[in-house]
């Protein structure tokens, strides 16, 4: 089969497709009911439910949304086009060479609670804490380089870093680590999850639903100006379609929508509201699982990559609306390669070729996806493109709770059962977030594919450290290289981030359209 016949039959099992997840959203909107949006609720949208609201034991994107809002950091992201930063508990902070960095926080900041002001030992507390415990995420985020917080008064304190540390601006301060919890509030109960004993952001968590929402309400012991919303009410609706009928119903304030509606809500958006679309640095991929016995013939492993069609991925999923990716680093990042070794198009006769040499004649494979439309089209592409190489391939299509916990070796022996599987990434402006994720010390734990390799590993240690630049932006590159050429990656998309949002909201988004909901307030 040509990739134009392809292209045309994934267009009709795409047609097919979204017919049927019209009527099953209609018929399962949501798990819950909704309330309507008001001027003094915001109700917005997640993908996810939250798993942690202890900065040492975050696991995804969806707790530091709601981390931002309660806590308070050094820095933090502005909103807005650009990626910048600016002080938010630090009244200043400079760095006095490549490894101390001086702070002073702003005096009279509070703690919900009666856990009184914040200090210095606050600080030293929730850094050392998340740069040394045990949860690999939060550890990540300061790179092994933390070396400690040393107070000088009650609010002037100095960051000490084992090595100097480049992601420590736009990743270790600016991102979940970074986020300051109360040592009164954290000894007064010993260990927390999802109910914080002590908030210090304009909004604390009144209430979690497990798979429902998390409501948050002003802060009375705020520091600073009143939160412009009584409450946020955070929903979790897993799929973009149940969450564009919310929107359309008059019941979501703001919501990523799915790529297939970017048209008609550019040509025609739902009464009160508008169509936003940001550039994303999510990262999509097939994984391959180089340790599963039917791949570890990295020939075959390459003849999967050769035989997947980006382009036809493009079409069928996301509608023409994303770019083939080149990597895990999103265009405009430092370390972006302009070019994949592989070509986006696919080439089965080298795949074909691949699998001969190889000595395998047919092969039957599970595909792993999390049960959303995009992921499964995909995944149906795959299918399609892969069975003219002799590769059968059945797909698994996984609720949200059960897929993330796929590769987890704290999970049980499941990771064991990877061969394929499509995975999506979040990422912050560093390349140092995503490029941890695919070490020989994350197996088991994000990297899925099993991936390991000793010149990858040495690279991301040096490339934390490296202060020029372009030296730096070479090495992330030949990481992606590395991960390409093991067979184990075939680089997808970044996506793209529509949001549609009513005009009476002022949406306080990061430059790629992720919320920072403190600064979330009615528009003019």
């Amino acid at each position: 089969m040509t990739i134009k016949k392809l292209h045309k039959k994934i267009k009709l099992s795409r047609r097919s497709l979204m017919l049927a997840s019209a009527v099953i959203g209609l018929n399962l909107i949501a798990p819950f009911t909704l309330a309507a949006s008001s001027d003094q609720v915001l109700q917005s949208r997640s993908y996810l439910d939250i798993t942690s609201l202890d900065p040492s034991n975050y696991l995804n994107a969806v707790d530091e949304d709601v981390m931002g809002a309660i806590y308070s950091k050094l820095i933090y992201f502005k909103p807005g086009n650009k990626w910048e930063w600016e002080l938010q508990a630090a009244e200043s902070i400079e760095q006095i060479d490549d490894t101390h960095i001086k702070f002073t926080l702003k005096k009279g900041i509070k703690f919900s609670g009666g856990f009184g002001e914040m200090t210095t030992e606050d600080v030293k507390f929730s850094f050392e804490r998340a740069a040394f415990g045990e949860n690999p995420a939060a550890a990540a985020d300061w790179g092994g380089a933390l070396k400690e917080v040393q107070i000088v008064d009650k609010y002037t304190g100095i960051i000490v870093l084992n090595k100097p540390y480049q992601p420590l601006w736009n990743l270790a301060l600016t991102y979940a680590a970074g986020n300051i919890i109360s040592k009164k509030g954290f000894e007064s109960v010993g260990s927390f999850t999802n109910k914080p004993p002590a908030s210090s952001g304009p909004y604390i968590v009144k209430e979690w639903r497990p798979k429902q929402k998390v409501v948050l309400e002003r802060n009375p012991d705020y520091y600073g100006e009143a939160a412009p919303y009584k409450e946020i009410h955070i929903n979790q609706i897993d799929d973009e379609k149940t969450a564009e009928i919310a929107f359309e119903s008059g019941n979501l304030d703001v919501t990523r929508i799915s790529m297939s509606s970017v048209q008609s809500y550019r040509d025609n958006p739902p009464s009160n509201s508008q169509l936003q679309i940001y550039p994303s640095l999510f990262y999509v991929w097939l994984g391959i699982n180089s340790e599963n016995p039917k791949l570890q013939d990295k020939r075959v492993r390459q003849a999967i990559q050769y035989a997947v069609d980006i382009p036809s991925i493009m079409q069928a999923s996301y509608f023409g609306e994303a770019k083939p990716s080149t990597g895990i680093l999103a265009p405009g990042l430092l370390g972006h390669r302009e070019k994949s070794m592989i070509a986006p198009q696919a080439d089965l006769a080298k795949a074909k070729a691949l699998m001969a040499e190889a000595g395998v004649n047919s092969l039957e494979l599970e595909l792993d996806v999390l049960n959303k439309a995009t992921n499964v089209t995909t995944a149906q592409v795959i299918q399609a493109l892969l069975s003219q190489i002799g590769i059968k391939v059945n797909i698994n299509q996984h609720e949200a709770g059960s897929f993330w916990t796929l590769g987890s070796e704290k999970a049980g022996d499941r990771w064991k059962n990877i061969e394929l599987i499509i995975n999506r990434y979040s990422m912050v402006p560093d390349p140092a977030y995503a490029a941890v994720n695919h070490t020989s010390a994350q197996k088991g734990i994000w990297n899925w594919e099993r991936f390991s390799n000793a010149e990858y590993d040495q690279l991301n240690e040096q490339a934390r450290s490296e202060a020029d630049t372009d030296k730096r932006g070479a090495m992330y590159q030949r990481m992606q290289d590395l991960m390409e050429e093991s067979g184990s990656f075939r680089f997808i998309t970044h996506e793209a981030q529509p949001m549609a949002v009513r005009n009476n909201v002022s949406a306080g988004l990061r430059p790629d359209g992720r919320p920072l909901y403190r600064h979330f307030k009615p528009a003019n």
